[in-house]
C-alpha cells in the first residue's frame, strides 16, 4: 500500500504532471468565466456568435488549405461559445510569431551557404528531365541544393542504421551534432552516450539538440543540463511549457546525426529502443533511413545549425564546411532538403505531390501515418486511374489508436480509386519512403499526415536516378511479402462503431 501511494505521489508531483494541469486548469478558468457570467449569457451568446459569423467569412476569404477551413467553420458552429475565441488564439499567438520571425531571419542567414552548383543543377536536368522542375523548386523555394559528388546507404532497418551511426560516430575527427524528436533511456541512448562522452574527452564538439515535446516526458527533469559536465553541449527546442499557445504544435520531428561535415543520417529512426527492436511495444517495428557521405552531408549540418542558433542571430556557419571534399562517384543525385511550418512553402507536401502528379509506372508509398488533404487524394487517385501502380503500406499493429481509426477512414476512398493498401503483419511501419518508376526517392522523417506536412519541422533526401532508389524499392517489395493487402469487403465488415468514430476524427483530423 505505501509502495502504491509513493508510486501515486510521484506521478502526481511530476513536472509534467503538473504541465498538464497547469494547462487543463487554463481551459477550465475560459469555461468558468462564461458560466460565471451566465447573468449575461445571452448578450455573451450574441457577442461570440457575431464574432463567429465575422471569423467564418474571414476563414472562406484566406488562402489556407480547405482542410483546414472545414474544422474550424464546423466547430464554430458546435462550440460557438469558445471555437472563435481559439481560432484568434491559434492566429494571434505571440510565441508562433516569434518562432516564426527567428527562422525567417535564420533561413535569410544561412542560404548562402547553400548555393546551387549550375553544372549539378544541368547534368540532372539532362539525366531526369521528368524531374528536372523539382530540383529546381526544392533549390528555389526550399533553399536547398542537389549534389552529385556523394555516395549514399539505405538502411531497409533500424538495427542496421543504428550500426552504421555508432561506426560514423568512432570516426569523427571535430564535431557531432545530434538532433531528435525522442530521446530515450534504454540500451541505445547508453550505448550512444558512452560514444559521445568518448569524443567529448578527445576534444570534439559535441552537440544534441532534442525537441521539448517528443523528449519531455522520456527523460528525468535537468538530466540534458547534466550532460553539460561531460562537454556535451545540449539544447532544447521549443520546450513544453504550461501555458495555452499554438507554438506547442510546431516540434521538431527530424532526425539528423551529422559528422565533421561529411557525413550524415536521417530516417525514421529516434533515439529509443523500440526503433531497433530491443524492445517490443507494437509487434516488430519496420522501420529505415539513409547515411550520406560527401558533400551532400553538408546540407544536413547547415540544418542543425539553422535550429541550434535559432534564437542567436548572425551565427557563424563557415566555420564548420569542410575545407574540401574528396571526389566520389556516384551513380545519380542527392538533395537533402528541410521543412518549416512558419513560412507558407509546404515543401513536404509539394515534394509528394510532384512525384505522384509525374510517375509513370508505379509509386510506392511506405508511412506510419495517413491523414490526408482532398489535394493528396485527388492526386493519388488520379494517379490509379491513369493506370500507376499506387501502393500504400501502412501499420497492422498501430502505435496510436485514433491515428489508425482516422487512416482507416480514408481507405474506402483510395480503393474506389484503385489505389491499394496493405498493411504490415508482423507490427509497425515507421519508416517515411516514397518511391516512384525505378526513377525517383525520398527517404526521411515525413509522414503522410497533416503534422509533418504543416505543422511539424521535417527533413529528407531526395534521390534521382541512383542505387538508392532501387534499394528503397526491393525493399517495398520484400515488405510487402509480409503484408496483408486490405479491400473494400474488409473495410464494410468493419464495426460500424469504429467507422463512425474515424469518421468523427477525420473531420478534425487537421485541428489535432
Amino acid at each position: 500500500m505505501r509502495k502504491r501511494l509513493r508510486k501515486l505521489l510521484r506521478i502526481l508531483l511530476n513536472r509534467n504532471t503538473l504541465f498538464v494541469l497547469l494547462l487543463l486548469l487554463q481551459v477550465a478558468v475560459l469555461v468558468l468565466t462564461i458560466l460565471f457570467l451566465s447573468q449575461h449569457y445571452v448578450s455573451i451568446y450574441g457577442v461570440l456568435l457575431a464574432l463567429d459569423m465575422v471569423l467564418v467569412v474571414y476563414i472562406t476569404n484566406t488562402s489556407e488549405n480547405p482542410s483546414y477551413k472545414l474544422p474550424w467553420m464546423v466547430a464554430m458552429m458546435v462550440v460557438p461559445l469558445f471555437a472563435g475565441l481559439a481560432y484568434l488564439l491559434v492566429k494571434t499567438d505571440a510565441g508562433h510569431r516569434a518562432i516564426k520571425r527567428a527562422c525567417a531571419n535564420k533561413m535569410q542567414e544561412t542560404r548562402r551557404y547553400l548555393p546551387q552548383d549550375d553544372g549539378v543543377r544541368q547534368a540532372l536536368a539532362n539525366d531526369h528531365p521528368n524531374y528536372a522542375g523539382l530540383m529546381h523548386y526544392v533549390a528555389q523555394y526550399g533553399g536547398y541544393p542537389a549534389y552529385r559528388n556523394y555516395v549514399s546507404e539505405f538502411y531497409p532497418i533500424g538495427e542496421a542504421m543504428y550500426e552504421a551511426m555508432k561506426r560514423e560516430i568512432r570516426a569523427a575527427k571535430r564535431y557531432v551534432f545530434l538532433e531528435y524528436f525522442i530521446i530515450s533511456p534504454g540500451r541505445m541512448w547508453d550505448e550512444l552516450l558512452r560514444l559521445l562522452k568518448e569524443k567529448a574527452e578527445q576534444g570534439i564538439d559535441v552537440r544534441i539538440l532534442y525537441d521539448g515535446f517528443g523528449t519531455q516526458f522520456g527523460m528525468p527533469h535537468e538530466y540534458f543540463a547534466k550532460l553539460g559536465e561531460f562537454g556535451i553541449q545540449c539544447k532544447v527546442f521549443n520546450s513544453f511549457k504550461p501555458f495555452l499557445s499554438s507554438a506547442q504544435n510546431n516540434r521538431d520531428h527530424r532526425k539528423i546525426l551529422a559528422i565533421d561535415g561529411t557525413v550524415a543520417f536521417t530516417g525514421g529512426i529516434n533515439i529509443a529502443d523500440e526503433y531497433i527492436n530491443c524492445k517490443r511495444r507494437f509487434g516488430h517495428w519496420k522501420d529505415g533511413g539513409m547515411m550520406c557521405r560527401g558533400e551532400a552531408a553538408w546540407s544536413f549540418t547547415v540544418m542543425f545549425l539553422q535550429l541550434w542558433d535559432l534564437e542567436h542571430p548572425g551565427a557563424e556557419v563557415e566555420p564548420y564546411r569542410p575545407t574540401s571534399y574528396l571526389p566520389m562517384s556516384s551513380d545519380g543525385f542527392i538533395q537533402p532538403y528541410s521543412d518549416s511550418p512558419t513560412d507558407e512553402e509546404y515543401v513536404g507536401k509539394c515534394v509528394y505531390l510532384d512525384i505522384v502528379n509525374h510517375a509513370r509506372r508505379y509509386v510506392n508509398i511506405m508511412t506510419p501515418y495517413l491523414i490526408l488533404d482532398h489535394e493528396m487524394i485527388t492526386a493519388l487517385g488520379l494517379a490509379a486511374k491513369r493506370g500507376v501502380d499506387v501502393r500504400i503500406m501502412m501499420p497492422h499493429v498501430p502505435d496510436k489508436w485514433y491515428a489508425y481509426e482516422t487512416a482507416r477512414s480514408y481507405y474506402p476512398e483510395l480503393l474506389e480509386q484503385h489505389v491499394r493498401i496493405f498493411e504490415y503483419e508482423p507490427g509497425f511501419v515507421h519508416a517515411k519512403n516514397f518511391t516512384a518508376d525505378d526513377e525517383i526517392s525520398v527517404v526521411g522523417t515525413i509522414n503522410m499526415d497533416y503534422r509533418s506536412l504543416y505543422l511539424h519541422f521535417e527533413c529528407a533526401a531526395i534521390f534521382y536516378g541512383c542505387s538508392t532508389v532501387r534499394q528503397v524499392r526491393q525493399d517495398f517489395e520484400r515488405s510487402l511479402e509480409r503484408c496483408v493487402e486490405i479491400t473494400l469487403a474488409d473495410c464494410s465488415s468493419r464495426p460500424l462503431f469504429k467507422r463512425m468514430v474515424g469518421w468523427v476524427l477525420r473531420m478534425f483530423a487537421p485541428l489535432l
